[in-house]
């Protein structure tokens, strides 16, 4: 099994909370991630990606995190996906895209809601805000 890790990033400015999603080259969006390297924590992977991918600075929500699994097809095979989802706050919304994705945005709840591609991502980013509100 393929294991990734990585974070629902949102940014709060003191009005609405917005959302990060990725366009990834296959024309899907969704959030920051990438393969837990031997000898890192989940953690330490999802604050690397974020940074790699988007070059922000973000810190961790204590408390949150999210496991989804599915199976992707890689050179005609079927490989099963675990990835670990952590909240993270971004301190701006300076994103500086990476060449591994063609676009970003920021967008409130409902709208990310409505953009993010897959049912698992939205029901991730789901108990994300839902989790945020209880923080509030």
């Amino acid at each position: 099994m393929e294991v990734s890790a990585g974070a629902v990033v949102f940014y709060d400015g003191g009005g609405e909370v917005e959302y990060l999603l990725l366009l990834y080259p296959g024309g899907h969006w969704d959030f920051p991630k990438g393969n837990i390297e031997p000898g890192e924590a989940p953690e330490q992977t999802a604050l690397r990606e974020i940074k790699e991918e988007t070059g922000l600075d973000v810190e961790l929500v204590p408390g949150f995190r999210r496991e989804i699994e599915y199976f992707y097809y890689r050179e005609g095979r079927r490989v099963r996906k675990k990835v670990i989802y952590f909240l993270a706050r971004a301190r701006s919304k300076d994103v500086k895209i990476s060449w591994e994705h063609k676009g970003y945005v920021w967008l409130p709840f409902g709208q990310a809601l409505a953009r993010t591609t897959f049912e698992n991502s939205r029901r991730v980013l789901a108990d994300a805000h839902n989790f945020l509100r209880g923080k509030r």
